[in-house]
């Protein structure tokens, strides 16, 4: 797979006889690392579009993209809400993007055996918030070789990320990603305490800030809503406090999405969140 803008975003991996595709991601640290995309491959035609976009808005910018979509909802607030096109269809999707525009993918499992699955089309597994202190599935997928993101838990002090990323460690796998999401603040609601930020960076692991499920409101009615207008302020302090990077979640037209249509942004609004974002953050 060719890199995007020509950077060689693979280091060697200390695993022994892994696909080439499961390489652990390089992070440049003269650049901020964006992971950006749409909360589920909902098709074909609309990931391509947003990926398409996010090529052209990040080409001439210090930022080295990451593609996003979750290939499965398995997390859902009601038993009626869409989950997915199909495991192996959205999978393909992923890998599509990651071939045709050259950059690395992303997506989320929930279980031991989705690891190895994922592997074969992405280039980082993501553990969701709920799912960070899973010891088997932690490990499922250091074994694979992919860099792992780790959500931290709403319900998780950040010092406790250390013992959550010791476990993929362990494995032989040292590229793992620590990502901020917000910490439960009563019921139905998420604060950011941004100390956490500065905890989880003293592990010497990337720390990223999600600031799209941070202003989730969780379980509200039949599903999850947000206060999406909080998204820049809250990117913005981020960036202020110090990341390594920033997860964004975009959708063409966030009103009509399948999941998380309360807190997405709108593909023509990502561009100028970026840019103010930028203006506040330094490399490491």
């Amino acid at each position: 797979m060719a890199a995007h803008r020509g950077v060689d975003w693979r280091i060697h991996s200390n695993m022994d006889n892994l696909p080439v595709k499961n390489m652990p991601i390089h992070i440049d640290n003269s650049r901020l690392l964006l992971i950006a995309g749409p909360c589920m491959i909902e098709s074909r035609d609309m990931a391509l579009q947003v990926a398409d976009h996010l090529l052209r808005v990040t080409e001439a910018l210090p930022v080295q993209l990451v593609f996003k979509g979750s290939y499965r909802k398995a997390n859902r607030t009601s038993a009626d809400s869409v989950q997915g096109i199909g495991d192996e269809a959205a999978l393909a999707v992923l890998a599509e993007v990651g071939e045709r525009y050259g950059i690395p993918t992303l997506t989320d499992i929930h279980a031991d055996a989705e690891a190895a699955l994922a592997a074969q089309y992405v280039d980082v597994l993501q553990i969701p918030a709920f799912l960070c202190r899973q010891t088997s599935l932690l490990e499922a997928a250091a074994r694979t070789g992919c860099t792992v993101n780790i959500k931290k838990g709403q319900f998780l002090a950040p010092d406790d990320m250390a013992k959550a990323a010791a476990k993929v460690t362990r494995c032989g796998n040292s590229s793992v990603w620590l990502t901020e999401r917000g910490t439960t603040f009563g019921y139905h609601d998420l604060v950011v305490d941004f100390r956490s930020l500065v905890i989880m960076r003293e592990t010497g692991l990337p720390v990223i800030f999600d600031a799209t499920h941070s202003v989730q409101q969780p379980s509200v009615g039949n599903q999850s809503g947000g206060q999406p207008r909080f998204i820049p302020a809250l990117a913005r302090a981020a960036a202020a406090v110090g990341i390594d990077g920033l997860f964004i979640e975009t959708h063409p037209s966030p009103k009509d999405a399948l999941s998380d249509a309360a807190t997405q942004v709108a593909l023509a609004d990502f561009e100028a969140i970026l840019l103010d974002v930028l203006q506040h953050w330094r490399p490491a």
